[in-house]
């Protein structure tokens, strides 16, 4: 019996574990993570530069992530050309960047 009893085990552990399924990971719900924490990123980088004591490499670093989480909430947005509410979002942290570049450009950087 003892002899037979770790491919029992082996036998159950295989049953329950079942065959692994190939899932697609690009669903709508995870797109819809990632659009709100780019969006909640762009509230935090424009909280970050309405600050009156930033340096201006500081400013010029808050545009320069702005700017990068605008075009990654702009790419997942165009995965979903038939949702008409994602647009806006991406015009909105395209808007964010060119603001953050003016106050670094007024800036001197």
């Amino acid at each position: 019996m003892r002899a037979s009893s770790p491919a029992l085990l082996l036998l159950a552990g295989l049953a329950l574990t079942g065959c692994a399924k190939n899932v697609d990971t690009r669903v709508a719900g995870d797109d819809d993570s990632a659009i709100d924490s780019a969006s909640a990123r762009l509230e935090e980088l424009n909280a970050r530069a309405q600050q009156d004591n930033l340096s201006c490499a500081d400013e010029c670093d808050v545009a320069t992530r702005t700017c990068g989480v605008a075009e990654e909430l702009c790419s997942l947005v165009d995965r979903h050309p038939d949702r008409d509410d994602l647009p806006p979002r991406c015009a909105q942290g395209r808007e964010q960047c060119s603001s953050a570049k003016d106050g670094c450009a007024r800036c001197g950087g």
